[in-house]
C-alpha cells in the first residue's frame, strides 16, 4: 500500500527523492534535507495517501560515514492503515550544516521529538517554535547521544535556583562510593 506513496513521491518530487526502497515490508524514502518540509506536506495532505500521524521522529548517528546523521520520520495513515519511513541525511561538516527544517507546523507531535533530537544529537530544527533543551540542563556541554561523546565525560552539576533546600544527610555520599546516598 505504501508503494503508492513512493511512486507519488518519485513523480511529484523527483529532484528531492534520492532513493526509495522496501525492506521486509517497510517502505522507505530517502529525501534531501532542504526539501523535507514539502515532501512531508505532500504525504500528509494528499487525499490518496493521508499520512496524518507522525508516530516517531529520531536521529541516527553514523559516525565515520558521510553523511553522518539521518533524521528519520515514521508516518502512519489512519485512513488507509499504512506506514512509511522517510529519512533525510544531514551533513556535520560544521555547526552551520547540522540542521533541517522543523515539521511542527505539519504535526504538533514533532514539537517534543525535535527538541529531544536537538538536545541529545545537536541537529537544529529551523523554524521550531521553542527549540530549547528538554532533558539536559542549559549549562550542559555537548550532545550525549552522539557516538563521539566521551564515555567518561563529566559535566558540571548545577543546582537549579528553584530546587528545594536539602539537609546535610541528603547531600553526603557514603565513603568509597560515588553513587549511593547515606541511609
Amino acid at each position: 500500500m505504501s508503494q503508492r506513496a513512493l511512486d507519488l513521491l518519485r513523480e511529484r518530487h523527483a529532484d528531492a527523492v534520492l532513493e526509495t526502497g522496501s525492506h521486509v515490508g517497510d517502505e522507505i524514502a530517502l529525501v534531501r534535507k532542504d526539501s523535507i518540509f514539502a515532501v512531508l506536506r505532500t504525504l500528509r495532505d494528499d487525499a490518496s495517501l493521508s499520512f496524518d500521524m507522525l508516530t516517531d521522529l529520531t536521529v541516527v548517528d553514523y559516525l565515520g560515514q558521510k553523511p553522518r546523521f539521518e533524521v528519520v520520520y515514521q508516518l502512519y495513515s489512519l485512513r488507509y492503515k499504512h506506514r512509511l519511513r522517510v529519512k533525510a541525511p544531514i551533513m556535520d561538516e560544521s555547526a552551520t550544516e547540522c540542521w533541517i527544517d522543523s515539521v511542527t507546523p505539519l504535526w504538533k507531535a514533532a514539537n517534543w521529538a525535535e527538541r529531544e533530537a536537538w538536545d541529545l544529537y545537536g541537529v537544529e530544527f529551523r523554524g521550531h517554535p521553542d527549540l530549547r533543551r528538554i532533558f539536559m540542563y542549559d549549562e550542559f556541554v555537548g550532545y550525549p547521544l552522539r557516538k563521539d561523546y566521551p564515555v567518561n565525560g563529566r559535566q558540571p552539576l548545577i543546582r537549579r535556583p528553584d530546587a528545594p533546600p536539602t539537609d546535610d544527610l541528603t547531600t553526603r555520599l557514603q565513603s568509597g562510593s560515588h553513587d549511593r546516598r547515606v541511609e
